[in-house]
Formats: C-alpha cells, structure tokens, sequence
C-alpha cells in the first residue's frame, strides 16, 4: 500500500461552514465520580486528565463548535439528555470490566447520538488480545503462536517454544506486563501465568516471545472517507511516521513494561521513542500495510495505533491494537507521531471529529 508522507506541512483546510453543539464523553483521574469503587487502580492511571479535555475543547471550540465536558460515570445518561449533542467527542476509557471501553459508544448508540471513532464491537474486541489475534490470524496475518491459560494447569501447546511471554488476556496499557512476562522455563511460565489469572481476574496470554525491535504505527481514515485528497490515499487512510519503541536501555530491558509507561518522556530510566523511526522503505510498508489490514480487519474507525515486533528473521508481526489510542497532547504516541509530521495538534481532533461526522451523515 502506497501511502504519502507530507514532512512540515501546512494545516489541513479543516473549517467547515457548520457548527454543532459537541460534547466531549470522557473518564478523568480528576473526577471521582468516574471510578468505581473496585476500579482497579491500573486501569485508572488509563483515564485521561482533565488538561486533555481542556484541550480539546479549546480546539473544537476554536473551531466554532459549542463544547460541553461530561464525565463518564453513572449519570451519563441524564446528562446526555440535558445537554442534547449533535455529536459527542467519545475518549470513554469505560467504568470496569473486560470490555469497557464498548461501554460509552453503547449507550450513545442506544440514545442515538452520533461519536467519533470506533463503534461498540471494535472496542469490545480490540481489548481482549487473544480474541484480536484470532480474527487477524483468520484474516492471514501475522500473528505469533498463543494459548489462553484459564487456571494455569493447562497442557502447553506444542506450537510454542520457550521463551514465552505472559501477560493479562483481556486488559491494556500494558497491564501486567513486566520483566516476570518473559518466562525462560515452563515454572516460570505457570507462575506468572497464576499470578495475572489471580490478580486480573481473567485468563493469561502465553505467546511466543518476539526478540526484534518494536513499533508503533498510528492512522487516519476510513473506507468512506473522501476529505482531503493527497493527504489520504485511494482508500481513504493517512498513515503518521513510525515510531521505534527502544526498552534496550530501561529499567525493564527489552520489555515495554507498566512500570516505563508510568515514566515520564525524557526520563533517562525510561523507554526510548524514535519517531520517525529509523527504517528502510519496505519496512514502512509492511508496517503500514499491516496497520491497514488490522484495523479493517476488526471493523475499527476513523483512527487506531497498531503496534508491532520483529521476529527472529526480521519480520513484523502484530502484537495488539489499540481502537482508542490516548490523545493527550505531549505525551500519547498518536500525538507525538502528529508532531513528528509537522501538523498541528488542532488538526488531529478536528479530522477526528469530522471523519466521525462525515460516517453519520452530519457532512
């Protein structure tokens, strides 16, 4: 897949001759009201803060749109109703549960009201990773051999060869996923494997642990997607610069780790990102071809962030994909990777926003 890479460009000719009243849906560390009481506190640190919504709303309503922000808890419904939106701007990491982040743009479906980004069955999938990889190893792409463990006693594949990694099955943000995740014998394995089953309360993922480098590629677009010719391709996507993802150096050496998300960028300690990322052409476009046939492949929309590792011989393999990557300005790698192209913040929301639109008819 051909995909064109605009270095420096100018801003995208966003402004369109409508205004909505546009509510942003989100869960924020600063509102309580948006944690259960038995939420757990990593998928807390998943909620955004309240300096995102700010900026966001700056952009949507620098764009003439009239901007509310209404926290995702349980009074979502009744606030809906009071605020009547033509559209809601949906980040909703959701209140608890293996498929939360389908919790927000269910209701919002139920009330018949329009959201950006990807519908309820993308993101009830994409969370659960062994489910994922079961649609993209249907769809003939690369997916390294994996096994669910539902009590940690289960017989061991013999399509899996050690060492393996272990992480939770059904969570994000790197949950459960630290340098006990690579397991070098078959102990190791079922330890770590009981101890996530006991803590998360759901099934391991054991896989083939993949040695080579890793990415991370962000996208624009969607099949019905006509706006801005040169910046999407003939199939409506615009793909940002790859980021290389580098633990060699961390705390967690050659794992991604909970603990380096916890860091901040820069941190000497921390993961190293390289956007864009060191690699030759048809590296990119494997990359880039991949990303495509994963968010497709799971009905996801308007705008995702796959990310990938080497295998042994170089190839690139998926690992997850993520149907609400974060947006938080200075820090979320689809916000980064933006900046690494050289077009504005605004432009990124606005695009969501629109495209999410455009799919409902509004435009």
């Amino acid at each position: 897949m051909k995909n064109q890479i605009i270095s420096d460009s100018p801003r995208l000719n966003t402004k369109i001759n409508k205004t909505w009243k546009a509510v942003i849906v989100a869960n924020v560390t600063d509102y309580p009201s948006t944690v259960w009481e038995d939420t757990s506190p990593e998928v807390v640190a998943e909620y955004d803060d309240l300096e995102t919504v700010n900026d966001i709303k700056s952009v949507l309503e620098g764009d003439g749109h009239r901007v509310a922000f209404i926290p995702a808890d349980m009074n979502l419904t009744k606030a809906l109703a009071e605020q009547k939106p033509d559209i809601c701007f949906n980040i909703a990491e959701g209140l608890g549960g293996e498929s939360r982040e389908a919790q927000v743009p269910a209701i919002l479906e139920y009330l018949r009201i329009p959201y950006t980004g990807s519908r309820i069955l993308a993101n009830a999938i994409s969370l659960n990773k062994a489910f994922t990889k079961r649609i993209w190893r249907d769809n003939k792409l690369p997916v390294t051999p994996f096994q669910e463990f539902i009590i940690g006693d289960e017989e061991l594949q013999t399509d899996l060869e050690f060492p393996l990694f272990v992480k939770p099955s059904r969570e994000g943000a790197s949950m459960g996923v630290e340098l006990a995740s690579i397991a070098h014998t078959e102990a190791e394995l079922r330890e770590y494997a009981r101890l996530i089953i006991s803590k998360y309360k759901q099934p391991a993922l054991v896989e083939t642990y993949l040695p080579g480098r890793e990415f991370t590629v962000g996208l624009l677009g969607n099949m019905q997607n006509k706006r801005h010719p040169g910046f999407y391709n003939h199939q409506g996507f615009h793909f940002f610069p790859v980021t290389e993802v580098d633990a060699s150096k961390s705390i967690t050496p050659g794992v991604y780790s909970k603990t380096l998300k916890k860091k901040d960028v820069g941190d000497p300690e921390g993961v190293e990102t390289l956007c864009p990322a060191s690699i030759g052409f048809d590296l990119q476009q494997k990359l880039y071809s991949l990303a495509f046939q994963a968010h497709t492949a799971l009905g996801a929309l308007d705008f995702s962030r796959t990310d990938f590792r080497l295998d042994a011989k170089g190839e690139p393999v998926l690992i997850e994909i993520n149907t609400l990557p974060g947006l938080s300005r200075d820090f979320s790698d689809l916000c980064l990777q933006t900046k690494a192209e050289g077009f504005a913040y605004s432009d990124l929301i606005l695009e969501i926003l629109y495209l999410g639109a455009t799919r409902w008819g509004m435009l």
